[in-house]
């Protein structure tokens, strides 16, 4: 009977309008539409990988080996089951240009393939040729940007290794660039064959080799993968199929767009904090019509109910038009989205991603409308007729807090289950309920030092009116501060984090980082590599270490991923040195290092980080597989290993006679003065043509580079979320316009000038601003350095450029949004405002 009765008086109130519900409806549905949006994003990206999983694959499914060739085993069972199977093998190598006495280098990552490559999908060259005519005759196709640098055309000539090729065309596109992970270089392609006196593919050296492979129409891929790793888990073959094709893309576009839509959250987080205001504005103005309610028998259940219908369906619409918005724009901008993607995407209208923005959009507005809705019940009919409801400070009832945790909960759990990620959902909820609470703070002290000042800004009459309007209670100050604070915190906090990341890749690197790092030095090489360098007074320091792969399959006997719990160390291979005698350097935290010219039982020294997070300990045995051979050792020392200064680090060290014969290859890291480094190249790849040589601070521009995209895509989320703080700022301007009317009449009557008025409006939205940028300053550089030392694990120092962009960028929107609505009281005969208010 309530609820019937409630559902007239709401139909009723509806009638009237959204007079006073714009701003809720803008804040709501624009934090919908973000979250919508990104999730639609994201699940085009999936579909398109998923459309064209083969052909970027190059194959209906792949099988990877490191550092070696397919086995005659391995090579029978992948013809037993597919129809053609295609070699390639990768990896990296130094592009030789000799041009009129002088030689020009570039690094590239190889591609050398077989005359089936490839197998699905097409490569997109220029001039228009086939890739068999390309590559005919000792030809190669090589990326645009790579050509452009070493300045070579179509029919000109240039080395790898000790082979010469002809460039025949540019390579624009080809089918499996999107699963060949992180590289270092532009892409080169050649036939295999045609480096067999290259002398750069041989055993010990770093490349990989991949089988693509043609199956059946119909074939069980889960089953496939299934006998792959029951017959090869140990030898260090790796599947992958068309299901999965982008490889770690998929994965890290995945992480991406969850991580922006726990950022779109902080956005809809302000909105709440507009959509509560706007409900609080909304009952106040409601106070006759609930004192004559409640006069007439209506009880607070009804009343509770009639309002919580009204905004129910309110909220529906906004959250509606957020889905429409976050569905409809990728799909309208689709062209120049997929312009801009270097994978392929699929744009339409997903239920999956608009189902996840409805969930947070219905959550957060029962969250921050529950509270004034609940106080309705609270305030009895004759403090209605004296129009005290904002003035009532009770908290609602027990049973309404105990639901609003409850939502608050589900809210954060929904965020865990959308995004699957326990931890970084977690930090980003008590970051924004932190930052909510220290601007909360802030306000309250904001308000108390402004009423504080009042008396010394006597004589400076604009200054004291805004210090007074600050320091009133009901004033802009806590309104200001929350929609302003929160976006600026975020949009702080990314800048901190992003310039300290950078600074750590680029400002410090001379002073910790070597210049190049080499790679494929064959052990009858590094005495002469040695030398050179040795001899060099512009090297400071040369270290060097043999290196080989391996697998570790078990622990104290037991499969090592169950042990480990899946950990990153025993998922795939991983790097592995020896050595006699401890290296210079090295810091062995637990148990001893083998003696010189041990030749006994294998020994292992592990890292001492990731054995305590596998749970490793002094005495446990190992099982690794090297080159197809099982190596199983004892755990006797762990050492500090150091990952963060570009150096030389291996999770694994064994004693020299524990790898005696195995083939393998070396690598060093090479300390220089910037000046020599040129002359330190010529001489070592002349020498040496199949060493590689990787200049530390290309690989670094490229992390920044990738860094800088995931920060700005960051920034745009965390402006959105400024939009909406801007948005619930221009309503609260728009609620305080009466207020200014009333008290720019009371002014006027007593003789202050309409310029000493619009000043007093103008100081106020400033320092409100200020307050407010200044407050969310220091929260933002307080999360910066939350995240850049708890989960980034690097230096931090604060970006100033940042911070006074951010002080900046608060003056000015509360400044446009406080004047915006402050001319229209400023137009206003007092005459008239102060009858209507008799």
């Amino acid at each position: 009977m309530s609820l019937a009765i409630a559902s007239r008086f709401a139909a009723r109130e509806l009638r009237g309008g959204l007079r006073g519900f714009r701003v809720f409806l803008a804040c709501l549905a624009l934090g919908v539409a973000a979250i919508a949006a990104v999730g639609t994003v994201r699940a085009g990206i999936e579909a398109g990988l998923k459309r064209d999983g083969a052909a970027l694959l190059g194959g209906d499914a792949e099988v990877e080996f490191t550092y070696r060739f397919a086995r005659e085993a391995e090579l029978d069972w992948l013809l037993s089951i597919s129809d053609q199977v295609s070699e390639t093998v990768d990896f990296r190598s130094m592009v030789v240009v000799d041009r009129e006495g002088e030689t020009e280098r570039g690094l590239t990552q190889i591609r050398a393939v077989d005359d089936l490559y490839p197998l699905i999908g097409a490569v997109a060259l220029d001039p228009p040729i086939s890739l068999p005519t390309a590559l005919a005759d000792k030809g190669a196709v090589m990326e645009r940007v790579l050509a452009d640098r070493l300045a070579l055309a179509p029919g000109d000539t240039f080395r790898l290794g000790e082979q010469a090729f002809t460039l025949r065309a540019i390579l624009d596109r080809y089918p499996d660039n999107a699963s060949g992970g992180f590289g270092l270089g532009p892409r080169t392609i050649v036939l295999t064959d045609d480096l067999a006196q290259s002398g750069l593919i041989a055993e010990g050296t770093l490349f990989s080799t991949q089988y693509r492979l043609d199956l059946p129409q119909g074939a069980d891929l889960e089953a496939l993968e299934t006998s792959a790793e029951a017959q090869f888990r140990d030898s260090g073959l790796r599947w992958r199929d068309s299901r999965r094709g982008a490889g770690g893309v998929e994965q890290f576009v995945d992480r991406i767009g969850a991580f922006l839509i726990l950022v779109g959250l902080s956005g809809l987080a302000v909105g709440g904090v507009g959509v509560s205001a706007a409900v609080r504005a909304y009952l106040a103005g409601k106070t006759g019509v609930i004192a004559t309610l409640k006069t007439v028998g209506a009880t607070r259940k009804i009343i509770f109910q009639t309002y919580f219908i009204q905004i129910g369906v309110l909220t529906l619409v906004g959250v509606l038009i957020g889905l429409i918005l976050g569905a409809g724009l990728p799909v309208l901008f689709a062209p120049l989205i997929e312009a801009r993607l270097p994978i392929p995407a699929v744009f339409t209208v997903y239920p999956a991603p608009l189902f996840e923005a409805a969930v947070y959009g219905l959550l957060a507005a029962l969250v921050f409308t529950l509270w004034p809705l609940a106080k309705t019940e609270d305030i009895r009919a004759a403090t209605l007729f004296r129009d005290a409801f904002t003035a009532s400070a009770t908290l609602p009832g027990a049973r309404y807090l105990i639901a609003i945790a409850g939502l608050l909960a589900a809210l954060i759990g929904a965020a865990i289950w959308f995004s699957g990620t326990v931890f970084l959902t977690l930090w980003t909820a008590g970051g924004i309920a932190g930052a909510l609470g220290i601007l909360v703070v802030a306000a309250i002290i904001i308000r108390w030092l402004a009423r504080r000042f009042r008396k010394p800004a006597r004589g400076r009459p604009a200054l004291r009116l805004a210090l007074g309007s600050i320091g009133a209670r009901g004033g802009e100050a806590t309104s200001v501060v929350l929609s302003l604070g929160l976006g600026l915190t975020v949009l702080a906090a990314v800048g901190q984090i992003d310039g300290n990341l950078r600074s750590s890749f680029s400002n410090d690197l001379p002073e910790v980082a070597p210049s190049y790092f080499f790679v494929d030095i064959q052990p009858d090489q590094i005495a002469g590599f040695r030398e050179r360098l040795d001899t060099d007074e512009a090297v400071s320091r040369v270290d060097a270490a043999p290196m080989l792969r391996g697998i570790i399959t078990q622990i104290n006997g037991r499969p090592a991923e169950e042990v480990s719990g899946g950990h990153w160390v025993t998922r795939g291979d991983r790097g592995i040195t020896y050595a006699d005698d401890q290296p210079s350097g090295t810091e062995v935290t637990a148990g001893t290092w083998w003696p010189t010219g041990y030749d006994g039982p294998p020994q292992i020294s592990f890292s001492a980080e990731e054995a305590a997070e596998i749970g490793l300990e002094l005495g446990d045995t190992m099982t690794v597989n090297v080159l197809g051979r099982d190596i199983t050792a004892e755990v006797t020392s762990f050492r500090n290993v150091s990952w963060e200064d570009a150096g030389i680090g291996f999770v694994m060290a064994m004693n020299q006679s524990a790898l005696a014969g195995a083939p393998h290859s070396w690598i060093s890291t090479v300390y220089a003065a910037q000046e020599a480094e040129a002359a330190i190249l010529r001489d070592l790849a002349t020498a040496y043509p199949n060493i590689t040589a990787i200049r530390i601070r290309d690989a670094i521009d490229q992390v920044i580079e990738l860094v800088g995209g995931i920060s700005a895509a960051t920034r745009y989320g965390a402006l959105m979320t400024l939009i909406t703080g801007f948005l619930v700022l221009i309503g609260a301007a728009a609620a305080g316009e009466r207020t200014r009317t009333f008290e720019s009449a009371v002014l006027k009557t007593l003789g202050a000038s309409r310029r000493r008025i619009l000043t007093s409006f103008a100081l106020r939205a400033a320092i409100l601003g200020f307050a407010a940028g200044s407050v969310a300053l220091g929260a933002g550089i307080l999360g910066g350095w939350a995240v850049s030392t708890f989960i980034m694990e690097t230096g931090y120092t604060i970006i100033w450029s940042n911070a006074l962009l951010i002080i900046g960028g608060g003056i000015l929107a509360s400044l446009l949004a406080g004047l915006a609505f402050a001319w229209r009281p400023l137009s206003a005969k007092p005459a008239q405002v102060l009858r209507a208010r008799e």
